[in-house]
């Protein structure tokens, strides 16, 4: 393995690892979607396909909830649209450190970019942790949040409708992100 390659699957691996406690509060989060989703019409092929298509769970959220309230499409798109608005401060801020990487590159990590992704990859920047390889840093975290979220998106799709009703399941948003921020503080 040459050394620009061992470093490279370094970061994507410090990636993954820098994520992964974030899934605890994800998975729950993404079941919940899930069954959510199917309560409010969806398919559970569109269900499963937002979550591939949109991968931004507050936005899945609320697209299922004004779904489910009967707004119009063009008015759901705008509200899904202006709650995302977040995701441009984070380009904003990661545009510098990445504009050397081919546009294949860029979309891949702008898919991929949520407020979790964000938050680690922030959290090593203000570290220090900078690197000719840290791209696949980037690219390591946001893909184990990408398999996370469709991981549990099918769970709550398979499951939902049979998890108990009583079950405390919707600690599930603000344990995310007490799981972002608590680290960063």
């Amino acid at each position: 393995m040459t050394l620009m390659v061992a470093s490279a699957f370094r970061e994507f691996r410090a990636g993954v690892l820098a994520l992964s406690p974030l899934l605890v509060g994800v998975m729950p989060f993404g079941m919940i979607y899930g069954a959510l989703a199917l309560s409010q019409g969806l398919t559970p092929a569109a269900a499963l396909a937002m979550s591939t298509i949109l991968f931004a769970g507050s936005a899945q959220f609320l697209f299922c909830q004004l779904l489910g309230a009967g707004v119009p499409a063009p008015v759901i798109v705008a509200e899904v649209g202006l709650l995302n608005l977040r995701h441009a401060l984070y380009s904003a801020a990661l545009a510098p450190r990445i504009a050397h990487l081919p546009r294949r590159w860029k979309l891949a990590l702008a898919y991929l970019l949520t407020d979790e992704a964000y938050a680690v990859i922030a959290g090593r920047e203000a570290a220090g942790h900078a690197g000719p390889h840290r791209h696949w840093f980037y690219l390591g975290a946001g893909l184990a949040l990408w398999g996370g979220w469709q991981l549990s998106t099918a769970a709550g799709v398979l499951l939902g409708a049979r998890l108990p009703a009583d079950w405390p399941l919707d600690f599930a948003l603000p344990l995310t992100f007490i799981a972002i921020v608590v680290p960063l503080i």
